[in-house]
């Protein structure tokens, strides 16, 4: 199924309506079930977005947030996304959310990640909704092409969550298993700038998730798209 692309008049469009929409579902979500569980991603683009998200009135505290992906450092590090989370999306009413960090500790990824894919596991998963980015290099999440554990995070079979390693990152990186991220109740891809949308119409034609690593989340995704 081809995604439906919406298309916004101004980036500051793209964060209010986005923002509009992912409050109306999780408000419907907690009023039909008593809770819901939402994955977002860290860096820059989707600051602004988050933070409108964050200021809407909802029971957060009943409401479960996850990141999609993170480096493996403290939260408090500066490179940290939960530390960016905390500035955005978890600065306003929802503090009182439930925030599930990624970060299992000090040491490498492999050792840890046990523990914290139980942790995913008895309170983020499944996702009722993943948000995510894409970058002009195809990647979603920290699937990056070429990077070493990808081919394991593409896997039918996939733990809750992957280390992936690239030479251009000076860290390891973990990021949430494509199983999972397409086993999520919907998904949203945000996309701003030409390039990057050229990098979309490119990996649609490509349909190749080893080289376009967002094609394993593509299939009945929404993009929100603003130049």
């Amino acid at each position: 199924m081809t995604p439906k692309v919406l298309h916004y008049v101004s980036r500051d469009a793209l964060a209010e309506g986005l923002a509009s929409q992912l409050a109306a579902r999780l408000r419907v979500l907690v009023d039909e079930r008593g809770g819901a569980r939402i994955a977002v991603p860290g860096g820059s683009t989707p600051g602004p977005m988050l933070e409108r998200l964050g200021a809407s009135r909802l029971p957060w505290e009943k409401v479960v947030v996850t990141l999609s992906d993170e480096r493996w450092v403290p939260d408090d590090n500066p490179r940290s996304n939960a530390r960016l989370l905390q500035e955005t999306l978890l600065s306003g009413a929802a503090a009182q959310a439930r925030f599930v960090t990624l970060y299992g500790g000090p040491g490498e990824p492999e050792e840890r990640l046990g523990a914290v894919g139980e942790r995913l596991l008895a309170s983020a998963l499944p996702l009722d909704i993943a948000v995510l980015g894409m970058g002009v290099d195809m990647h979603t999440a920290s699937l990056f092409p070429g990077a070493t554990g990808l081919e394991a995070a593409l896997a039918a079979d996939a733990p809750p969550i992957l280390a992936i390693r690239t030479k251009e990152q000076p860290e390891a990186r973990v990021t949430l298993s494509a199983r999972v991220l397409r086993g999520a109740g919907e998904r949203h891809i945000l996309i701003t700038g030409a390039e990057k949308m050229s990098a979309y119409q490119e990996a649609l034609a490509s349909g190749d998730p080893l080289v376009a690593p967002v094609c394993a989340v593509l299939e009945g995704a929404t993009i929100h798209y603003a130049e």
